[in-house]
C-alpha cells in the first residue's frame, strides 16, 4: 500500500483528494499548514507528497526545500497561480511535478501513478547491472543512490532518472525534447526549460565546478550527454 501525504490549507480539497486516493487503496496522511507538513515528512516514510504552494506558516516551496535536505520522496506541487515562474520555481526547489488548480482528481491520480510507474521501472531496468561506476561516479541502480568519489549525493527522483539515463548511455546526446519525453512522460505539460532547470540542479550537486562540468555536458543547439 502506497503512503501519501496531502498538504493544503483548503480542507475541502484535502478531503476530496484523500477520499479518492483511498478508493485506490492508498494510505493518506493530511496536513493543513507548512509546519505540520514538515513535521510529518520528517516523522514518516512517504511514497509521495502532494504539496500546495500557498500555505500558512512555511510556504510549500519552503517545505519542499527543507524536505529535500533529507529525502528524495517524489513531490508534486499544487498551485492556484499557474504562471510559468511559479512552476519553474517549484522545480528549482526540488519538486518533481506540478498541477495547476483547479484540477480534475483523475488528473491528480494519473500523475501520481505515472511517477510510481517510472520509479518502479527505474529500479527494475538492467537488473544484471546492480551498480554503474565510471569517472568517480557510482550509481546503485536498485537502491537509486548516487555517489561521487564515494560520497552519497542526495538527488530527487527526477534527478536520479536523469543522471542514470545519461550515464547508462555514455556519449549519446539527448535533445531536451527526448529527455522530457523519456523522464517526464509524453503527457507532461512542461517544456524544455524543465530539463534545463533539472540539469542545472544536478550539476550543482555532482559537479565540483558546475560551470566546467566533468560529467553532464552540453551539446550546444542539441541537448545534453554524459562524457565518458
Amino acid at each position: 500500500m502506497k503512503k501519501i501525504l496531502v498538504v493544503d490549507d483548503e480542507k475541502s480539497i484535502v478531503k476530496g483528494i484523500k477520499f479518492s486516493l483511498e478508493q485506490d487503496d492508498m494510505q493518506v496522511d493530511v496536513a493543513y499548514d507548512g509546519e505540520e507538513a514538515f513535521e510529518k515528512a520528517k516523522a514518516n516514510e512517504y511514497d509521495l507528497i502532494l504539496l500546495d504552494i500557498m500555505l500558512p506558516g512555511y510556504s510549500g516551496l519552503e517545505v519542499c526545500q527543507m524536505v529535500r535536505e533529507f529525502s528524495d520522496v517524489p513531490i508534486i506541487m499544487l498551485t492556484a497561480k499557474g504562471e510559468d515562474m511559479d512552476k519553474i520555481l517549484g522545480l528549482e526547489y526540488g519538486a518533481d511535478d506540478y498541477i495547476t488548480k483547479p484540477f480534475n482528481i483523475l488528473e491528480v491520480k494519473a500523475r501520481i501513478k505515472a511517477i510510481f510507474r517510472r520509479n518502479s521501472k527505474g529500479t527494475s531496468e538492467k537488473t544484471d547491472t546492480k551498480t554503474i561506476e565510471t569517472k568517480g561516479i557510482k550509481i546503485d541502480v536498485d537502491g537509486r543512490r548516487v555517489y561521487i568519489e564515494e560520497k552519497e549525493v542526495n538527488l530527487t527522483a527526477k534527478e536520479f532518472d536523469l543522471v542514470y539515463l545519461l550515464v547508462s548511455n555514455p556519449n549519446k546526446v539527448y535533445s531536451r525534447e527526448q529527455l522530457l519525453k523519456t523522464i517526464w512522460g509524453s503527457t507532461y505539460p512542461g517544456d524544455a526549460r524543465t530539463v534545463d532547470v533539472h540539469v542545472r540542479r544536478l550539476r550543482e550537486k555532482i559537479e565540483s565546478t558546475p560551470a566546467e562540468p566533468k560529467y553532464i555536458h552540453t551539446k550546444w543547439g542539441v541537448g545534453y550527454y554524459f562524457h565518458e
